[in-house]
């Protein structure tokens, strides 16, 4: 069975949260929070604007998101549980590591000089 979201709604894989922590502390399954990570597995075309236009998301299928702790609902499609959520319970996409930039350095705010001055 194939899913098609539509509209402004998406679909996630949930990405498995590490099973050890940076201690080596082995986390049982049962104090394991669940992941507010994932990877889009498929998109809707797009929410309607006020003249009618489909806009199209931002978010692709293969894009890593970020999103809210209660976001989306849960469902199983052949086996598999996914989460259905609209674009807009995303926070944001995670980029790969040799994608991102360099972010510029925070404003001291009293006088707008980058911190890294003082």
């Amino acid at each position: 069975m194939s899913f098609r979201p539509l509209h402004d709604r998406i679909l996630v894989r949930r990405v498995e949260s590490e099973e050890k922590t940076k201690g080596g502390i082995i986390i049982p399954d049962t104090a394991k929070e669940k992941p507010s990570e994932g990877e889009v597995v498929a998109v809707g075309p797009g929410a309607r604007n006020e003249a009618g236009q489909v806009q199209a998301l931002d978010v692709k299928a293969g894009h890593r998101i970020l999103f809210g702790k209660w976001s989306g609902t849960e469902i199983k499609i052949n086996g598999e549980d996914l989460l259905i959520m609209k674009e807009s319970d995303v926070m944001g996409i995670i980029e790969a590591e040799a994608e991102q930039k360099k972010l510029p350095e925070p404003l001291h705010p009293e006088n707008h000089q980058s911190v890294a001055a003082y």
